[in-house]
């Protein structure tokens, strides 16, 4: 039986910065931020939009009632959760109308989260094949007006139904992995901002590429060739790619690679870091955006979260796979977003919940997706369903 993700869906905000802008803005040299980084655009998330509404609002647009009716798991990757102990999965479950029958939890681990929720997806579908499963991967990117890390913020989510089956990506069940403890990247409770050592983390993330794709090889009596494209977390598209350079050389099948990574990075770019979503937009991409890969191809998968956890897996390309289907989706999603100045960056950026605690309502008049926050009341989340 095969098990893996059969459907997946993606939203961000109707809000983006320009990394020219922000480079002009900042005394930068553009290209620093083009080339440098490989990034060209951000997502701004409005107040009116968190994790749950960003994931409700992903969801909802691959969810059909008989898959509500059927999923029996809805699984929540984030670092960026609304509460220190109520799981963003709940609430998701009930704006979507969900079966109440479903386990509903969330899990953190930097951006690894989402892959951590896609494994056991797969293990708990591989016991009960009739089951479905609803993996989220949603986050908010945040490093600080001025900071180094600006350029690589972002937000966004990543719905994926897992099921028997699967429309989109067989997975092999096969996966390596690596953890340490390392502190290239925390966010405590007193701060709504990431602390990084950007160079330090880069370098990790490479050597837990390295780690795990060769213990992979190894395990798995595979090599580079087997692969037809190889998809990376992507909090910017310059580190995917300099992980793909170290395993790969000067030879045919390592040019298709970056061919093949160009089309992996290309949401990303546009998006910019959703940290534990970063990985499934960059497989997104990949798939909508490639003109070679066909059912049967090998995708390899390395997720990378600071802290650190890194894991390599794989999964062959599905039969039913609808690359045009994908690339309409995406494209519906940041067809009509508004490109706001530096300043109305950062006005919206200090925007939000305060930390202080107190009742909020928040200006919902030009947010028309589906899915909103609408404030805080009595130390409450309040959401709301604009179609009902």
């Amino acid at each position: 039986m095969k098990v893996g993700i059969d459907k997946i869906g993606f939203f961000t905000s109707n809000y983006y910065l320009d990394m020219t802008d922000l480079a002009n803005a900042r005394g930068e040299d553009p290209n620093k931020y083009l080339i440098g980084i490989g990034q060209q655009q951000q997502a701004v998330i409005p107040p009116t939009q968190d994790v749950v509404t960003m994931a409700a609002n992903a969801a909802e647009k691959i969810l059909t009632e008989s898959d509500k009716h059927d999923i029996d798991m809805v699984i929540f990757g984030t670092e960026t959760g609304v509460d220190n102990s109520k799981s963003a999965a709940i609430y998701v479950q009930s704006l979507l109308g969900i079966s109440s029958r479903a386990r509903s939890f969330e899990i953190k681990q930097a951006c690894y989260g989402g892959t951590a929720g896609v494994q056991m997806a797969a293990d708990h579908i591989a016991m009960h094949p009739e089951s479905k499963v609803l993996v989220l991967a949603a986050d908010i990117a945040r490093y600080g007006i001025g900071t180094p890390g600006e350029v690589t913020q972002g937000g966004g989510a990543i719905a994926m139904l897992l099921s028997a089956n699967p429309s989109i990506l067989a997975l092999d069940n096969q996966n390596t992995f690596h953890s340490e403890n390392i502190m290239d990247f925390w966010r405590p409770f007193y701060k709504r901002e990431a602390i990084v050592d950007g160079h330090y983390s880069t370098n990790i993330y490479i050597d837990f590429f390295d780690q795990t794709f060769k213990d992979y090889c190894q395990k798995y009596h595979r090599n580079l060739n087997d692969f037809a494209a190889i998809a990376y977390h992507l909090p910017f598209t310059k580190m995917g790619l300099k992980a793909l350079r170290t395993v790969i050389s000067d030879d045919i099948h390592s040019q298709q690679l970056l061919k093949e990574f160009d089309a992996s990075k290309r949401y990303n770019a546009m998006v910019g870091n959703l940290y534990t979503g970063s990985l499934y937009l960059s497989l997104l991409s990949l798939l909508a955006n490639s003109t070679d890969l066909k059912a049967g191809d090998r995708i390899g998968l390395f997720s990378y979260g600071s802290g650190a956890q890194g894991e390599f897996y794989s999964g062959t390309i599905s039969d039913g796979m609808r690359a045009d289907k994908m690339a309409d989706e995406f494209e519906a999603v940041i067809a009509d977003r508004v490109r706001l100045s530096v300043s109305e960056y950062e006005k919206m950026y200090a925007d939000g919940l305060p930390t202080t605690g107190g009742d909020v309502t928040f200006d919902s008049a030009n947010d028309s997706s589906r899915f909103i926050v609408l404030g805080r009341q009595a130390d409450q989340l309040v959401y709301k369903d604009q179609k009902g």
